[in-house]
C-alpha cells in the first residue's frame, strides 16, 4: 500500500511518500503529518561497551515510573504502533492502585482533540455510547490508533478505574492529535491546512498539564518524545518548561537493530525493568541501537536512508531511561481487532482519507486484498518477524519507486498550478 503524506518543517510544506506493508502500520508513529515513514533499517557501526561508563542498573518498572512523578510533572514512552507487550505493560501501570496518587491526566497520541469534550463525558463515567467514544482514537491522522487493540482496551479501562475513585482523584485523558473533522476534508489543500502534530502536543500539554502544575503521562510515538531535538514534541514545550519531563525508550528492539548482540548485558535483567542511562554505556549508544533508521522522500523527492543530523547524538542526550520487557525475539505483536476488521465502512472511510493527498496509487487494493494480507500477517503472532526487511540497493523495491514516480507527478502538478 503505497501513501502519500505531508510533513511540516519551519512552516513549510514538503510532499513525503510512505510505504505501508499492510493495513495496519506498526511501529509507524505518523500518516497524515509524519516523521517515520518506513521500517527500514540502516547498517550501524558496531557500540562496545565503553569500560570509563557505568552499567545501566535495572530497577522495578512500575516503582521506578511512579516515583519519577515525585520529581517531574510529566513522565513520557511509547505506546501502541503493534508492541503487544509494551501495551500490556502499560496497562498494569495504570491498574497500580498507586497510580490514581501519583498522576492526574494521561495523554494520548490516539486521541482527535476535536472531541475531548466527548472524551472527558466518557472517561467520567457518563452515559457515553461506545460508537460515540471511538470517534476519539478512530478518527485521528493515524491510521495505527484505529487499528489499535490497546486503545481499544485503554480507554474503557480508564473509565472503569475513575468509577472507583473518588471524583477528585478521577484520571482524565487528554487527547493530542489535532482537531481534524474528516467530513470537512475532501481535498489536497484541506490536508495542507491540518495542524502541525508536534506544535498541537506541545500546545494540549502546556495548557492541560504544565501551567495547571498537573501530573501526566504522557504516551506518544517515541520521536514526538526525544529531549534537543527541533521538532519533538517534548523539546518544543522544554523551551518554557524545562527540565520536567522523564522520557522513556524502549529497550527490547535494541537487538532488533544492532548488528551486535546485547543479549549478554540485558539477559539477566527482570521483567519488566528500568534503567537510568546517563553516564552508563548504553547512554553513550546512538539511536540506530533502538529504532530503525528512517526512509524518506523530502519536498524535492530526494531520498534520504539515515538519520538526520539532529538525532546523531548519543541517546542518553535525547532519553533518560530505557525499558526492557525481555528478549526482542520474543516480542508479541497486536492483532487487528475483530470489530474493526469486520467494520467495512470505518475501513472506506479510511481508504478514502489515505486517497485525499489526490495522487492515485499505483497499486490500490480492494477491502478483498486488504483482508487476505491481514490473515497471513496475523498467522504469525510474533512481532519481531512481521518487520520488514531491509532494503536491498540491488534490487530497489517497486513500491518506493512508484512513491518516488508519485512525488515527482505532485511536484510538476504544482509546478503547473502556480503557473495558471
Amino acid at each position: 500500500m503505497v501513501l502519500l503524506f505531508l510533513l511540516i518543517v519551519d512552516g513549510a510544506s514538503a510532499l513525503i511518500i510512505a510505504t505501508l506493508s499492510r493495513l495496519h502500520c506498526f511501529r509507524a508513529t505518523a500518516w497524515a503529518l509524519a516523521l517515520l515513514l518506513s521500517m527500514a533499517t540502516a547498517p550501524m557501526a558496531r557500540a562496545q561497551q565503553d569500560p570509563s561508563r557505568s552499567q545501566a542498573i535495572p530497577e522495578p518498572a512500575e516503582s521506578v515510573i511512579l516515583t519519577a512523578f515525585d520529581n517531574y510533572e510529566v513522565v513520557a514512552m511509547p505506546e501502541a504502533h503493534g508492541m503487544k507487550d509494551l501495551d500490556d505493560f502499560i496497562l498494569a501501570l495504570i491498574r497500580n492502585p498507586r497510580f490514581p496518587e501519583k498522576v492526574n491526566d494521561i495523554a494520548v497520541e490516539c486521541g482527535n482533540s476535536l472531541y475531548q469534550p466527548i472524551l472527558d463525558r466518557y472517561i467520567a463515567g457518563d452515559g457515553v455510547s461506545i460508537a460515540d467514544a471511538r470517534k476519539v482514537w478512530r478518527n485521528t491522522t493515524q491510521p495505527m490508533c484505529g487499528h489499535s487493540g490497546f486503545f481499544e482496551q485503554f480507554f474503557p479501562l480508564v473509565r472503569a478505574i475513575n468509577q472507583k475513585l473518588p471524583p477528585e482523584r478521577r484520571l482524565r485523558v487528554l487527547a493530542g492529535d489535532p482537531p481534524v473533522d474528516w467530513s470537512q476534508v475532501n481535498t489536497f489543500q484541506d490536508i495542507l491546512k491540518l495542524p502541525h502534530r508536534d506544535a498541537n502536543i506541545a500546545s494540549v500539554m502546556e495548557k492541560e498539564v504544565l501551567s495547571k502544575h498537573r501530573k501526566a503521562l504522557m504516551l506518544f510515538g517515541t520521536y514526538h518524545l526525544f529531549h534537543n531535538v527541533q521538532h519533538s514534541a517534548v523539546s518544543i514545550y522544554e523551551k518554557e518548561y524545562p527540565r520536567v519531563t522523564f522520557v522513556i525508550i524502549n529497550l527490547g528492539a535494541y537487538e532488533t537493530y544492532s548488528q551486535t548482540s546485547a543479549k549478554g548485558s540485558f539477559a539477566e535483567w527482570p521483567v519488566p525493568s528500568l534503567a537510568r542511562i546517563k553516564g552508563t554505556w548504553v547512554g553513550v549508544s546512538d539511536l540506530g541501537r533502538f529504532l530503525p533508521a528512517l526512509t524518506l522522500i523530502d519536498k524535492n523527492c530526494n531520498v534520504h536512508t539515515d538519520f538526520s543530523k539532529e538525532f546523531q547524538q548519543p541517546v542518553e542526550n535525547m532519553v533518560d531511561a530505557v525499558l526492557y520487557l525481555g528478549r526482542s525475539e520474543l516480542e508479541l505483536k497486536e492483532q487487528i481487532p475483530a470489530d474493526v476488521a469486520v467494520d467495512l465502512e470505518y475501513r472506506k472511510e479510511l481508504q478514502r482519507r489515505q486517497a485525499l493527498p489526490g495522487i492515485p496509487s499505483a497499486s490500490p487494493q480492494t477491502i478483498e486484498q486488504e483482508n487476505a494480507e491481514i490473515m497471513k500477517e496475523d498467522s504469525d503472532p510474533m512481532f519481531l518477524s512481521s518487520l520488514p526487511k531491509p532494503p536491498d540497493p540491488n534490487h530497489p523495491d517497486p513500491a518506493l519507486q512508484r512513491a518516488l514516480q508519485e512525488c515527482r507527478d505532485a511536484l510538476r502538478q504544482q509546478g503547473q498550478d502556480a503557473a495558471k
